[in-house]
């Protein structure tokens, strides 16, 4: 096999492929290339052909964006599933993350192992409608017929991996991917079969869970292919977290997660118990309400985010006493589904745009401040926290976010993480087949400069903001949260 030199990252995203090429030494990104997913006419967002994501790659890989390779790593959107019969033919198009058809199937799985304590117990998560487990229970009360010839299933990046390989009888993927499906358990590191034949009625086969460098295998040119991982996963290898490392992700939900030593289990299921593509351990806890929270203000308000930002920092701290609760579309942290949100402490003096704005952004971060809060509760360290998402660039986030969440704040520069992460993943595993790498830790990449945000001498600001909003919590909510 030749020297280490370069190494790549492909990310299969929902909506296209993202090729990144890396020095395998360093990081440093030296080639890219990107393709959105051909769609036939008819298909659903919710399902795809899985064969497009291969003319996909193509694409953007064309014009030798690989050329020189020596290792390729692969991130496949997670909670994907692909269901396949024994010769290997898809027996239905594969179906996709935001999938929502088995939200039924989800509920009934949960009810028939004990509830949510039962699967807490047994795989670290509850059946949610994306999860595969739920997505078999699906196939097998709508397409009975296809439900009978799946006799092997496989996630978005094992196929990828898979065909790349050239369809070898092994089939391979990895602890993080795998602990996204309902039927894996992180804390055990084992399959638990009898869901697989709860959900779908009958046995099939799974793929081998590879250890974090392990190499799936060679094509017959020589090109290494590592183990891959699911996105997320992915993205927290690309942006090098580490213990003591939580993300808090903006999007219009919000998601929290930390890197950790051990699978916590949650009874309540507020944690999801996922691993990561390094050995350690990804909680995860996810709040329903984040950046819509932001856009639903400033509709009523008639501006955008940006002038919603500019608003906010018009304001004070505590907003003049105005309060919101932003459980704008129920809640999952804590679990209140059918609730609403509530705006409280309107007096004449605080009923003015700018302290509503800043209400709203208060609001937002103090309810991703509880999602933090029972990470921590649970033992696990935060000693910095990354933000992501395009929300995460306004200056009244910035501004506020530091002294609520009570810890230094990363802001990462936009770049493509689950593409660095496979990327930094195939470099690992290449070194560790050459014996140049550790296959206990990944190699060092140099990260790019972000912004740093410190508390500082906010942080009593920030508590007195906290408990300001906890208050209005519990009066409208008691005891909701302390049960989590």
């Amino acid at each position: 096999m030749p020297s280490m030199g370069k190494v790549a990252g492909i990310d299969s995203s929902t909506t296209g492929t993202t090729v990144v090429v890396c020095d395998s030494e360093t990081g440093a990104v030296l080639r890219q290339g990107h393709a959105p997913h051909p769609l036939e006419d008819g298909e659903k967002p919710t399902e795809i052909d899985p064969q497009a994501w291969l003319l996909s790659l193509g694409e953007a890989a064309k014009d030798g964006v690989l050329e020189g390779v020596q290792a390729i790593g692969i991130s496949g959107q997670q909670h994907g599933l692909l269901a396949l019969d024994a010769g290997g033919v898809t027996v239905r198009p594969a179906l996709l993350r935001g999938d929502k058809r088995a939200q039924v199937q989800a509920v009934d799985l949960t009810d028939e192992l004990g509830g949510v304590a039962g699967w807490t117990e047994a795989v670290g998560s509850v059946p949610q409608a994306a999860y595969p487990v739920a997505k078999l229970r699906w196939i097998a009360q709508h397409e009975p017929r296809a439900a009978q010839r799946i006799a092997q299933v496989l996630l978005p990046h094992d196929w990828l991996v898979w065909q790349l390989l050239g369809r070898p009888a092994r089939r391979t993927t990895d602890r993080g991917d795998a602990s996204g499906t309902g039927y894996w358990s992180a804390a055990t590191g084992e399959y638990r079969m009898d869901l697989v034949e709860r959900a779908l009625g009958h046995q099939v086969a799974l793929p081998d869970v590879l250890a974090p460098a392990e190499p799936a295998g060679q094509t017959p040119e020589g090109l290494l292919i590592s183990a891959g991982t699911g996105d997320n996963m992915a993205a927290a290898l690309g942006l090098g977290l580490g213990p003591g490392d939580a993300v808090v992700s903006l999007g219009a939900a919000g998601t929290v997660f930390a890197v950790h030593h051990e699978a916590l289990k949650d009874p309540t299921g507020t944690v999801t118990a996922f691993a990561d593509a390094t050995g350690r351990h990804l909680p995860v806890v996810q709040v329903r309400n984040a950046v819509r929270t932001l856009r639903g203000t400033a509709d009523l308000l008639g501006t955008d985010l940006a002038g919603l930002s500019e608003l906010a920092l018009k304001s004070t701290p505590g907003a003049y006493g105005l309060v919101l609760l932003p459980y704008l579309e129920g809640e999952r942290t804590p679990d209140l589904p059918h609730t609403a949100g509530t705006l409280a402490g309107l007096r004449r003096d605080s009923m003015k745009p700018e302290h509503l704005a800043r209400a709203a952004f208060e609001g937002m971060l103090c309810g991703l401040t509880d999602a933090l809060d029972v990470l921590r509760d649970k033992g696990v360290e935060v000693r910095r926290v990354f933000l992501l998402g395009a929300a995460g660039e306004l200056p009244a986030v910035q501004a506020i976010a530091p002294a609520l969440f009570g810890t230094q704040v990363v802001v990462p520069p936009a770049a493509e993480y689950a593409a660095l992460g496979a990327a930094r993943q195939a470099a690992w595993s290449l070194g560790a087949v050459l014996g140049s790498q550790s296959q206990s830790e990944p190699p060092r990449w140099a990260q790019a400069a972000a912004q740093l945000l410190e508390p500082g001498d906010d942080s009593a600001v920030g508590s007195a903001v906290r408990q300001q909003y906890v208050s209005v919590r519990e009066q409208t909510h008691p005891g909701a949260f302390s049960a989590l």
